[in-house]
């Protein structure tokens, strides 16, 4: 639970003036229905997320096992430092809008999230989580989903009103501290 639990919160919190959710205002404004837009957002991060998270947990079983809590803790900090830099909203009107709102959705979403932060966290929640991979992709897509929603839902009015910088601060804090928790449970358990 403990992996489904950080993976929700992790991603959640990343997600917060990501790109993706920048992508979601540019869907609301091209497509009238929001049913088909949180679909294929569904769709595009249990695929996303489900091969990053199996990534994980192969790079979990292959590296030797004094070096992973090291390498996670690391990736850990690492991702705090990224969440610290503004992403910037580069989607631009395109072919696919023409395929309708889930598929384009789906194919945007998915190829957004390519090295995206959120995906990275995914393999490297798996990766500290090695046993328990489905919740981490479980608590990685509801995390994504309850940061993208809200977007869709409320639209701009919303993000006009949340404090990007604190969430990206806060963001960053959790990372920080789940790379002392790694480190911690790794001195501890020695």
């Amino acid at each position: 639970m403990d992996a489904f639990l950080t993976s929700t919160f992790a991603v959640l919190v990343a997600e917060i003036g990501d790109k993706t959710q920048l992508l979601s205002l540019f869907l609301v404004s091209r497509f009238a229905h929001r049913a088909p837009i949180v679909m294929g957002i569904l769709v595009a991060t249990l695929l996303n997320h489900g091969l990053s998270a199996l990534l994980g947990a192969w790079v979990a079983d292959w590296l030797p096992e004094r070096w992973l809590p090291w390498l996670v803790a690391g990736s850990f900090i690492a991702i705090a430092l990224w969440l610290l830099v503004p992403d910037k909203d580069d989607s631009e009107d395109s072919g696919l809008l023409r395929l309708g709102a889930f598929t384009a959705t789906t194919i945007l979403f998915f190829i957004a999230e390519v090295g995206d932060k959120t995906q990275i966290a995914t393999v490297v929640l798996a990766a500290r989580y090695e046993e328990a991979t489905f919740w981490v992709i479980a608590g990685s897509t509801i995390g994504m989903l309850a940061a993208n929603i809200p977007v869709i839902m409320a639209g701009k009015w919303l993000m006009d009103r949340l404090p990007l910088n604190t969430a990206r601060l806060a963001a960053s804090g959790l990372f920080l501290v789940l790379a002392v928790a790694t480190l911690w449970a790794a001195l501890s358990g020695s």
